[in-house]
């Protein structure tokens, strides 16, 4: 797993944000896709879609039926050996009152240093006290994003499951 990538999407979404963009465009990697996924499954972004280099036109990311899916990731064209490598996420962002809905995003685990959490842990941190290195969530909406070994899933998620996990991104 590259922490770096993560890092990098977590500054470039931050940005996105503060610039009020409507649509942007990030690399597509496995993680990165299950992370804008999970932001999708929240409520923090309105749509994911992959494609080229060039955007998707605007009715296909209000959901076209003919859009063929690939990992629950709708997808414009078609996979092949000569497009599989300028491939992109293409997020529609989301606004509530002037305000983005996506606010500010930090990753927790470093390359150096990965903050993993176990059910004890999570339990502090959903009740707004501080476990380990993670600061307790204490603002409504506030999100915190764990990889398990059942996949990428929110901490509240991860608690009705009794999993613990790597702490990836905190979004408040």
């Amino acid at each position: 797993m590259v922490f770096t990538n993560l890092a990098h999407l977590c500054s470039h979404l931050n940005n996105v944000s503060k610039a009020r963009l409507a649509l942007t465009s990030i690399p597509n990697t496995k993680m990165h896709v299950k992370l804008c996924l999970a932001f999708q499954r929240e409520g923090l972004i309105s749509s994911v879609i992959r494609a080229g280099r060039s955007p998707p036109p605007q009715h296909l990311l209000l959901g076209h039926p003919t859009m063929e899916v690939i990992n629950g990731v709708p997808s414009i064209e078609p996979v092949t050996q000569s497009n599989i490598a300028s491939r992109r996420l293409w997020l529609g962002l989301k606004y509530w009152q002037n305000e983005p809905v996506l606010g500010h995003l930090s990753a927790v685990s470093k390359a150096k240093r990965k903050i993993t959490l176990d059910t004890a842990g999570l339990r502090r941190v959903l009740r707004g006290e501080r476990s380990d290195m993670v600061q307790g969530l204490r603002n409504p909406g506030e999100c915190l994003f764990l990889i398990t070994d059942q996949g990428l899933m929110e901490a509240r998620e991860c608690l009705e499951k009794n999993v613990g996990g790597l702490v990836l991104v905190r979004v408040n």
